[in-house]
């Protein structure tokens, strides 16, 4: 592999790596979590988030309302607090580690430089690898949760149900994006083509030392 082909990988982990991170972010903040419409109220939707809860009515109006308490909250809605805030730091973390360990970076000099930056950017691929999977429990769990929900027949019906909304889609492509980086950071370590570089060198010491033996015997009947 290249050098510039390194930087270009380089920089794509940090670019996807940040989309990812912005998408977490507004996974995070977003209030449609779930949405529920009712044939009693079709002028109005309901949506449900991490920290609040909005009416939505069909002339554009909006009206949220926070949620009043957090021990009042379902244990769903906190561990899902819990672990997006977990994963928004994780993912900041691992994009500040890859900075120092990017070659456009003249931060470290010499062999023991660049093993110092192939370190960084395995650190920041393992982090942003995590930041992955932590974002993608809640939402998953939050969409398990949701079909099952959906799907009981206990209930009946005319009750209403809750559906998936957009923050649970973004927050699957935030996930694929985060093991996404992680993977560009990988690959753009350089450690793995070492063996190859040196293959060549191999091969070139032994032809020399052929052509050595070969005189030598045409020394010997000479």
């Amino acid at each position: 592999m290249g050098h510039p082909c390194m930087c270009a990988l380089e920089l794509l982990g940090m670019l996807v790596g940040s989309l990812a991170w912005f998408c977490s972010l507004a996974t995070t903040l977003m209030p449609q979590w779930l949405t529920q419409s009712t044939e009693l109220l079709p002028m109005e939707s309901f949506e449900q988030g991490l920290w609040e809860t909005c009416v939505v009515q069909e002339m554009g109006g909006l009206e949220c309302r926070s949620y009043d308490t957090i021990l009042g909250l379902p244990a769903e809605i906190q561990v899902a607090r819990i672990l997006m805030c977990l994963c928004l730091s994780t993912s900041m973390l691992g994009l500040l580690v890859a900075v120092p360990g990017l070659s456009q970076v003249k931060s470290c000099q010499g062999e023991e430089g660049k093993r110092a930056k192939r370190v960084l950017k395995i650190v920041a691929a393992v982090l942003c690898m995590a930041a992955g999977v932590v974002g993608l429990v809640p939402v998953s769990v939050a969409a398990h949760t949701t079909v099952q929900k959906f799907h009981d027949h206990r209930v009946p019906e005319v009750i209403p149900r809750w559906e998936f909304g957009d923050a649970i889609f973004i927050g699957w492509v935030a996930g694929f994006l985060h093991v996404i980086a992680g993977v560009l950071f990988i690959t753009s370590c350089p450690g793995s083509h070492r063996g190859h570089a040196r293959f060549p060198q191999h091969t070139h010491r032994q032809e020399v030392r052929t052509i050595h033996n070969s005189t030598s015997k045409h020394s010997e009947y000479v």
